[in-house]
């Protein structure tokens, strides 16, 4: 469909699963890691082909989600962010969605197409 990347970072193997799944069968490319940390390497290493960041807030590592959105955002300002949790948050970046889990597939799609 397009040649757009979405960053997938989620820790919990069967939910990160089942979000790619999603996301492919609508015709995204899906990148995924486990942690914030190798989330960050590959959103300083991928240049305007990220198109989203889909990141649950608590993973493993030091990291958070929110800190990872944070730092996209601020490498790419246009970049669609969504974070995660099965907890309420406070404060998030600037622009970013926030989805309570468990979520519908379609409020996902919603949030990460342009």
């Amino acid at each position: 469909m397009s040649n757009f990347v979405t960053l997938l970072v989620e820790d919990d193997a069967l939910q990160r699963e089942l979000v790619a799944d999603i996301l492919r069968g609508e015709g995204f490319e899906v990148v995924e890691c486990t942690t914030a940390e190798a989330g960050e390497v590959i959103v300083t290493s991928t240049g305007v082909d990220l198109q989203a960041l889909i990141v649950d807030q608590n993973l493993a590592g030091v990291m958070k989600g929110t800190e990872l959105a944070a730092y996209a955002r601020s490498k790419h300002p246009r970049l669609n962010i969504v974070v995660m949790s099965g907890d309420c948050l406070g404060a998030l970046p600037r622009d970013t969605v926030f989805l309570q889990k468990p979520f519908q597939a379609e409020r996902l799609l919603e949030a990460v197409r342009d």
